[in-house]
């Protein structure tokens, strides 16, 4: 299944823009995880399927290629998770939890790496945008709106 850019760019905006959609909320309630977290989250999702449903063979066939190349991405994210835990800063008695929006870079950053393995390019570049724009302009418009960030 070879998707059009147009599609491409489509899927992952939405991604990301329903996951900011659901993030706003966690933000106006004071919750420890927000917009960009929970839009980076989306969009790492979103790239790392658009990635392996284009991949020659994966969409169509349920062979033990498409398994291993599913398992191998299972496994990444799922040890990536652990590194991400680590820059979680959690205190209960003070109602803070920090650092969640890097542990959601951090997936996003091990996604792109499996794109860039699927040599998926231009979903690559699609997320590296719109990441970049996440962490960077939405972190204007919640400071200028004085939301919590994460």
């Amino acid at each position: 299944m070879e998707l059009e850019v147009l599609d491409i760019v489509l899927r992952l905006a939405a991604a990301a823009g329903v996951g900011a959609a659901v993030g706003i909320d966690r933000n106006v309630e004071g919750k420890p995880i927000g917009a960009r977290t929970l839009a980076l989250v989306s969009l790492a999702a979103a790239a790392l399927t658009v990635s392996t449903i284009q991949v020659p063979g994966i969409y169509e066939n349920k062979d033990a290629l498409s398994r291993v190349v599913q398992g191998l991405i299972q496994g990444v994210m799922a040890g990536i998770g652990f590194v991400g835990a680590g820059v979680i800063i959690r205190k209960p008695d003070a109602n803070l939890v920090k650092g969640l929006t890097t542990a959601a870079t951090v997936w996003l950053a091990a996604s792109l790496g499996i794109c860039c393995g699927l040599a998926q390019w231009t979903v690559v570049a699609v997320t590296a945008v719109l990441g970049i724009v996440i962490l960077v302009v939405a972190k204007k418009i919640l400071e200028a709106s004085d939301i919590d960030m994460d």
